[in-house]
């Protein structure tokens, strides 16, 4: 299967929402989607009866879908946030290697 990029992604989904989808309307759709993600959860670990009817990697590839869209209906470029808050918050925790890092060592 061919890899899929976050632009990809969301070329895509701005040619799937540019007519008629708001933020808003997408955000009450990424919060449902968060509350289905938790009653995945609630039953694979026991504090809900398991109906056994959905997955969480189906659940978690919804809200992945939604909260890419919002970005996409705004112009937000994704990647370059993502590494931006990635650099941001590996300098506040002192962690590294942080993300821009970790992808360049990789290509090595």
């Amino acid at each position: 299967m061919k890899q899929l990029t976050i632009q990809e992604l969301q070329n895509y989904l701005a040619l799937k929402y540019k007519e008629g989808r708001t933020s808003s309307a997408l955000f009450m759709k990424l919060v449902e989607e968060i509350g289905e993600v938790a009653e995945v959860l609630n039953q694979l670990e026991g504090r809900k009866a398991n109906t056994g009817n959905t997955s969480l990697g189906s659940e978690l590839a919804d809200v992945i879908h939604y909260a890419v869209a919002i970005a996409s209906i705004n112009d937000i470029d994704l990647t370059e946030a993502i590494m931006k808050k990635d650099k941001q918050a590996a300098m506040k925790y002192h962690q590294t290697p942080d993300l821009e890092e970790f992808l360049l060592g990789k290509d090595e």
